[in-house]
């Protein structure tokens, strides 16, 4: 009878201890089991892409869920985000895990049963709209994460906010949007993390590969407009005016050896790209101007500064060279800021994602030269963001069609290696006082 009611006791400790962040194998299984609704999600997600601050499907999707959930739900910050809180029965700390929620002009070239044929419109243009850049399975995840720790809330240490951001990719012109807009309004007003981590999928990485990196992991991004002003002439007669396509090509060509001359990329790397090139309405007419707008990419304020200050100068010699002259607008709108792990944080979560997949798949990240919006996070919390690979196995990463191409595959299988490997680093940290 004390052996029977010794055993009893065991059991129940047991069922009502927290999950202790050692047990790997308990994020595995609790990946495995949101697998096949997380890819549900994921590929209805997929099938409906909404562009930036229009992801009104998406957020209601999400909204519904959390509701089933229990979770405390707010709706309409920042346009469309979405934030659930789940409190557990336990004390412990305060963690935020973020998912962004919207899909990219791109029309899909990929042959997949759930593929986009959705149309928006991106600057006055009627575009393909495509998840490209893998945010479906973002929120799919997070999702599937918000199930799997509401359905042990008796067990769970602490609270946990599941932010579903809009407008990672930019607001539309004349609009504000993304994590900036939802700092602005308040998001962690009432609710002060203590950390904060976010994921990413990435086809540059191999399906059951993770990478995360301290201090400084991706760039810091600028937008910035040029516009060469001339004087229209005959195409015949060249001239009778002054040619702003001579000297938007000069511009181009010069401001290349901005990064390659100017900058210390010895130190940390830089990237300085022209994106569009506007200008000109027939064959044979010199037009008035021409239009140039890029990105400049850095993870160092004082490199950033000098890479503006020498566009400025090579736009404004080279213009007046040539007898024209140039707006200069550098940057253009908001920049978004260096995205930087926490070094502290980010060595605790390797350890977590050594343990939820195994060390040797665990690498060090390189600086990526992409820009997130969740640096504005990573700025008022201690935050660490990671990446997932998502090509699959047996194939060359490296030439795998990149994030943003109408190309772009993922691997449905990184869905339960990202879930077990932000399941494995949230209930380690949210265990810890418990340790």
């Amino acid at each position: 009878m004390h052996r029977t009611a010794l055993a009893l006791a065991i059991a129940l400790a047991a069922a009502i201890a927290p999950l202790h962040a050692t047990d790997a194998a308990g994020a595995q299984a609790m990946a495995q089991r949101e697998l096949p609704q997380v890819v549900a999600w994921r590929r209805d997600i997929h099938q409906h892409p909404e562009l930036s601050n229009r992801e009104v499907r998406t957020a209601a999707l999400v909204a519904q869920e959390l509701k089933k959930l229990g979770l405390e739900v707010h709706t309409g910050i920042a346009h469309t985000g979405v934030v659930g809180l789940l409190k557990g029965d336990l004390p412990g700390p305060r963690l935020a895990l973020r998912a962004d929620m919207d899909a990219l002009p791109v029309t899909e070239e990929v042959n997949l049963p759930f593929a986009s044929k959705a149309k928006g419109e991106y600057r006055g243009k009627t575009v393909g709209v495509m998840h490209a850049c893998g945010h479906d399975a973002h929120t799919a995840m997070l999702l599937g994460m918000a199930q799997a720790l509401a359905g042990m809330k008796q067990r769970l240490h602490g609270s946990v906010l599941f932010v579903f951001q809009p407008a990672e990719e930019g607001a539309p012109a004349g609009e504000e949007g993304g994590a900036a807009l939802m700092l602005k309004q308040g998001m962690l007003r009432d609710f002060k993390p203590d950390a904060m981590f976010g994921m990413h999928v990435v086809s540059a990485l191999n399906t059951g590969t993770v990478a995360v990196r301290p201090g400084p992991t991706m760039a810091g991004s600028d937008w910035f407009r040029l516009v060469v002003h001339g004087r229209q002439t005959h195409g015949a007669m060249p001239w009778n005016g002054v040619d702003p396509i001579v000297t938007a090509a000069e511009i181009i060509s010069t401001a290349q050896t901005i990064v390659s001359r100017k900058l210390d990329i010895g130190t940390l790397p830089a990237v300085l790209s022209f994106g569009i090139v506007e200008g000109g309405s027939r064959y044979n007419i010199v037009p008035d101007k021409v239009e140039l707008q890029g990105t400049l990419r850095t993870f160092d304020a004082g490199m950033r500064q000098q890479a503006i200050d020498n566009l400025k100068g090579i736009a404004e010699h080279l213009a007046a060279a040539n007898g024209a002259t140039v707006e200069t607008q550098i940057p253009l709108g908001e920049s978004n800021p260096v995205l930087v792990n926490d070094p502290a944080l980010a060595a605790r979560v390797r350890e977590s994602l050594r343990k939820a997949i195994g060390g040797e798949h665990v690498i060090e990240a390189r600086p990526w030269m992409a820009s997130e919006d969740f640096a504005y996070f990573a700025q008022k919390v201690p935050s660490v963001y990671f990446f997932v690979g998502a090509t699959p196995v047996g194939q060359d990463a490296s030439k795998a069609p990149a994030n943003h191409s109408p190309k772009f595959f993922l691997d449905e299988d990184a869905l339960k290696i990202g879930m077990a490997s932000m399941l494995q680093a949230s209930l380690d940290y949210l265990d810890a006082p418990a340790s």
